[in-house]
């Protein structure tokens, strides 16, 4: 996220305040603190802590969080693993072998869970990254040097790559066509297929295609794409045009679900086009953010002009990343679930949270006010929801609501060709249990019905508004004239206020309403009183009031 360098001015116009106010740090820090300038003396530790912590306090509660699929929960264990290692520069391999030796271990393991081919001629390679963003990147430029180099080996040129999704795909995908000027070729999503189609990507391949992203586990409704028939279809074009057209699997969500899941499920190493694959151990790793992986079939898929060795931290380093200082806790976190939990206990917790997704997928249409746009127990563990009935309120109203109540679910419309469905999402993480489900839906429910007796409650008051007669101004009534004709000047007025109410005037903008009559019964009393006086006082002609 980019941040703005700011004078002040926030939304609206309105200036913030230039200081922070300490609550109670006021125990300990005296002076004011500015926001946006480096203070110019420090302030004691426990007065640090305590403005930062009052200013967190305005965040939303992470395990509430149902629109994140990161992690937010970890063993005590684990976090005081993070904490013993916080300190350490994952980069710096001769000062923390071991920190390198156990992302060798998590490499090894994932390949081997992707059904990465290892035999004495062939090992496959892999590295951590921040995230699959990093890790999506990273792919790409390999499989553009890779391109590249066929090309230019065959005296071909080499000057315009391009690569196929679904336009449901991450925005990091986006982001390498545009750094790295690459066309992006989009598949567009349709109704009742909210993922690539096979046969419309292999449409728009050719020779200057670098490769097909498929995604395991779609953002926006949880779905996974169909790998198995992308591969066969490439293997079909191949015989024809000569021209093998790789794959990169988008396994970010997926990656460490479908194993355990689906294990029979043909996604990944065991179709032979399938050259790279990045997960996120943030994700369904079950680690904190962030951490990555990208594994390469083989070694030959990482073009070597595109690794790095370096030395000045004490030895010989090869680096394949685009930064290069990060923290070493998560990487070792990473370790401590794999060897915590095993493959039996990651298929424990994948199964409880596809369960719970499906339970709370079938308690949302139960309640007949919602469509459900993903599968139910199969693929991610999510549930995707749209309301049947949008007369009176839409997933924006809902998402908004909910969050008063302190649930943070997205309310979003599906990629370009269906922006006009939009949906709401709630990822199911390890911490979301079958109480919260429950919980969540009643909310949902009793939210619902409360929008909705707004909107009813919302055409009475504006069909009072538009009601006419917007403002009642009294009649002119004549100086001279005797009450019995003032009246009779205003005697019609009451039959026409016979609407459920009527305006009376305006004040500030803002309209008032009064009964019906009312007015009429108003001027009725003031004519009366205005005769009256006139006949006490026939030589003045304004009554004081």
């Amino acid at each position: 996220m980019l941040s703005a360098v700011s004078d002040g001015v926030g939304e609206g116009g309105h200036r913030d305040r230039d200081w922070l106010d300490p609550v109670f740090s006021t125990r300990f820090v005296l002076a004011e603190l500015p926001k946006l300038r480096l203070p110019a003396e420090g302030t004691p530790r426990d007065g640090s802590y305590q403005v930062i912590h009052d200013e967190l306090l305005l965040d939303s509660n992470p395990r509430l969080n149902l629109a994140s699929f990161v992690t937010t929960w970890m063993e005590p264990e684990c976090d005081k693993l993070i904490l013993e290692s916080i300190n350490k520069n994952f980069i710096d391999m001769e000062t923390y072998p071991v920190a390198t030796e156990l992302q060798d271990r998590c490499v090894n393991m994932i390949a081997r869970l992707f059904h990465a081919p290892v035999t004495d001629q062939v090992q496959a390679v892999g590295t951590s990254c921040i995230g699959s963003s990093e890790a999506i990147l990273l792919a790409g430029l390999a499989l553009k040097r890779n391109w590249t180099n066929r090309r230019r080996s065959k005296n071909l040129p080499a000057d315009k790559p391009n690569f196929v999704t679904g336009s449901n795909v991450h925005v990091s995908w986006e982001k390498f066509g545009n750094y790295f000027e690459v066309e992006h070729r989009v598949v567009p999503i349709r109704e009742g297929c909210y993922v690539m189609d096979p046969e419309k990507a292999v449409e728009m391949v050719d020779e200057n295609t670098i490769c097909v992203g498929a995604v395991l586990g779609s953002t926006y409704t949880g779905e996974y794409e169909n790998v198995r028939k992308l591969n066969d279809l490439l293997m079909i074009e191949k015989e024809k045009t000569g021209v093998e057209v790789p794959i990169h699997v988008d396994a970010a969500g997926g990656g460490f679900v479908a194993p355990f899941v689906c294990p029979d499920l043909e996604w990944d190493f065991r179709l032979p086009l399938v050259k790279s694959i990045n997960v996120s151990g943030h994700k369904y790793g079950l680690v904190y953010p962030g951490v990555g992986w990208l594994v390469f079939r083989t070694e030959g898929e990482l073009p070597q002009e595109l690794v790095f060795h370096v030395n000045y931290l004490g030895m010989d380093q090869p680096t394949f990343t685009l930064n290069f200082s990060k923290g070493a806790c998560n990487v070792i976190a990473q370790y401590y679930q794999f060897l915590r939990l095993g493959h039996r206990g990651f298929c424990r917790v994948m199964e409880n949270c596809m369960d719970i997704a499906g339970y709370l997928a079938d308690s949302l249409e139960g309640t007949g006010l919602f469509y459900i746009l993903s599968k139910k127990k199969k693929d991610l563990p999510l549930v995707a929801f749209s309301l049947k009935d949008r007369s009176q309120l839409d997933e924006y109203d809902l998402a908004d609501r909910l969050r008063k109540r302190g649930w943070l679910l997205p309310a979003y419309t599906l990629p370009p060709n269906l922006t006009h469905v939009s949906l709401i999402r709630a990822v199911v993480r390890e911490d979301f249990s079958r109480t919260l489900a429950d919980r969540l839906v009643r909310d949902i429910v009793h939210t619902v019905d409360d929008l909705k007796k707004k909107a009813a409650a919302r055409p009475r008051k504006a069909a009072a508004e538009e009601a006419p007669s917007a403002k009642v101004e009294a009649p002119a009534v004549a100086a001279d004239a005797r009450p019995e004709e003032a009246a009779a000047d205003v005697s019609g007025l009451e039959t026409r206020e016979t609407g459920e109410t009527r305006e009376t005037g305006e004040t500030g903008g803002k309209r008032e309403l009064r009964e019906p009559g009312r007015a009429a019964r108003m001027l009725r009393v003031g004519a009366e009183a205005l005769g009256k006086w006139k006949r006490h006082h026939p030589h003045k002609d304004n009554p004081i009031c």
